[in-house]
């Protein structure tokens, strides 16, 4: 009963489990200082439990669905992606600044969280229909663009880190669809000549008068965040604010520095209280100070873990979709707990990407439910197929074993 509810990889059912478990722990901890404003000890936890009952809920269903639907996503996703975008630029709701979010019939979307999978789910229909013998055709290269640049644009304006990580993902998988390196090499080339002289003017123009013009309300908060980073001040929690985004920065290191090897222990944080994203854009920092070294390794280990049995997914897949898709996802993930992990260490400026699976979230949580999902389902056709090739071998070897004994049957009867 229990293979026949739990299909596919079972080596990413326990990752996924794993992280689905240490999110409950962590986000019920991390959680104090919404437990304080909202004065309800259970009302935090409680909404987070409900988005991850949900995204389970998701999984379980989305692995049992044919493969073959998967093909549609792109189809789907895309244009409403791109409307939602439309519509977060100029009426989402300003949350930390940053209008990001929609509001509808009751519930609280995420535009960008459904740009992320319909960008990865085109790109990967776009590999599959343009692979060739030596590579890709020569229009793969436009078609990715023609897919990925309208919906990076829309993001960048309120959300650069997540549109950077986007193209970050689109060149990976480019590199892994054999695109020609000439063509996206140059791409390269140029983002990097244009961000760094947009960055050199924006560096130029003072803040007041960048708060001024529309699209670029938010240059001055990213270079606030690369000259904090940059300087690599150590920041004391009795010279700053606890709302302060310095204050946060240095308060998840001193969380990292004071914990032992071993941690504090489930609920015995102290820097939560000081860190007002504790539960989400920092919370690796509360996992190392209360699980140790060793937990936030073990962690860390998990998203490795997954990226490479996605891989293996993907190679032993037979159809080329299914292989990119895997493969994308995957990456989308681990790019991202990568850099949610770099920023609560000090090794890279603060975002705000939330910890895949592991932060408190509604849309995120519930999109990165059906990433996973995706991943199993894939993972159990290509177990079902590798199934029927077997008895397919099978019975090939049982009919010429027969075939065997009628012969020798014949041979004896002629004989006699």
């Amino acid at each position: 009963m229990i293979r026949r509810l739990f299909k596919g990889d079972k080596v990413v059912w326990i990752v996924f489990l794993f992280l689905c478990l240490i999110s409950i722990v962590e986000v019920f901890s991390a959680s104090g200082i919404l437990t304080y404003k909202t004065g309800d000890y259970w009302g935090p936890i409680a909404q987070h439990a409900r988005y991850m009952l949900l995204g389970v809920a998701a999984v379980m269903v989305v692995h049992k669905l044919p493969c073959k639907w998967f093909r549609f996503v792109p189809a789907l996703l895309w244009p409403s992606s791109f409307v939602l975008l439309i519509l977060a630029m100029f009426w989402g709701e300003k949350v930390n600044d940053a209008g990001r979010w929609l509001s509808f019939m009751g519930w609280t979307i995420q535009p960008s969280e459904f740009a992320k999978l319909a960008l990865v789910s085109s790109i990967a229909l776009i590999l599959s229909k343009t692979q060739e013998e030596e590579g890709t055709s020569r229009n793969t290269f436009k078609y990715i663009l023609m897919v990925s640049l309208p919906l990076c644009l829309l993001i960048a304006p309120e959300n650069f880190s997540t549109a950077a990580m986007l193209l970050g993902i689109t060149i990976l998988m480019m590199y892994v669809g054999r695109v020609p390196f000439r063509q996206w090499g140059r791409m390269v080339g140029f983002g990097m000549l244009l961000v760094g002289f947009l960055g050199i003017v924006a560096w130029k123009i003072p803040n007041d008068v960048l708060d001024k013009v529309p699209m670029m309300h938010r240059v001055t908060t990213w270079k606030n965040r690369v000259v904090d980073f940059m300087d690599d001040k150590k920041v004391a929690p009795a010279e700053y604010d606890i709302f302060n985004e310095d204050a946060q920065v240095g308060h998840a290191r001193i969380a990292i520095a004071t914990t032992p090897i071993w941690g504090k222990g489930p609920g015995n944080s102290v820097e939560r209280d000081f860190l007002s994203q504790a539960f989400s854009d920092f919370i690796y920092a509360i996992v190392i100070e209360e699980l140790g070294l060793l937990g936030g390794g073990f962690l860390a280990f998990l998203y490795i873990i997954l990226l490479l049995r996605a891989g293996r997914i993907a190679q032993r897949s037979e159809k080329k979709y299914y292989s990119f898709l895997v493969m994308g996802l995957a990456l989308l993930l681990v790019s991202q707990a990568l850099v949610n992990m770099m920023v609560a260490v000090g090794l890279f400026p603060v975002t705000g990407q939330p910890l895949p699976l592991i932060s408190k979230g509604g849309t995120s949580t519930v999109i990165t439910c059906l990433y996973i999902g995706m991943i199993l389902g894939i993972s159990r056709e290509v177990e079902e197929q590798k199934d029927k090739a077997h008895e397919a071998a099978l019975d090939e070897e049982l009919s010429n074993e027969e075939e065997q004994v009628q012969e020798t049957g014949t041979q004896i009867i002629n004989v006699n």
